[in-house]
């Protein structure tokens, strides 16, 4: 199965800056990271996940949620695997628990999840 570790959260002060990313393995032949969007998704505490930011499989075209948009910076390296998430002028409404997204054959994988921490 592809697993997904996720790496980067912590502490930031409002108006601080974080990057998180995350590393997929585990593709069967015939599968690779780089055929793949992937997506950013975040757990504030007490609500819903929701998204946060997506790449498609060339890094080329990108999308973000309303609240994080100009703010926030999808990238991916798939030499390496890897999907990365620049995040500049943090907001305490940006403390959430943040997982990486991969869809694939219908199944979705998530990573373990990393926390974002925002003072104010």
């Amino acid at each position: 199965d592809v697993q997904l570790q996720a790496s980067g959260g912590g502490l930031a002060q409002a108006g601080g800056s974080l990057n998180l990313s995350c590393t997929a393995s585990g593709f069967t032949s015939g599968y690779s990271f780089s055929s793949y969007a992937m997506g950013w998704f975040r757990q504030a505490p007490g609500k819903e996940r929701e998204f946060v930011a997506a790449v498609i499989w060339s890094g080329t075209r990108k999308s973000y949620a309303d609240s994080v948009r100009g703010r926030f910076a999808v990238s991916r390296d798939n030499a390496k695997d890897t999907v990365f998430l620049q995040m500049k002028n943090l907001k305490p409404e940006d403390t959430a628990v943040n997982y990486c997204r991969h869809v694939q054959g219908g199944i979705v994988y998530w990573g373990q999840g990393t926390l974002v921490t925002v003072s104010s």
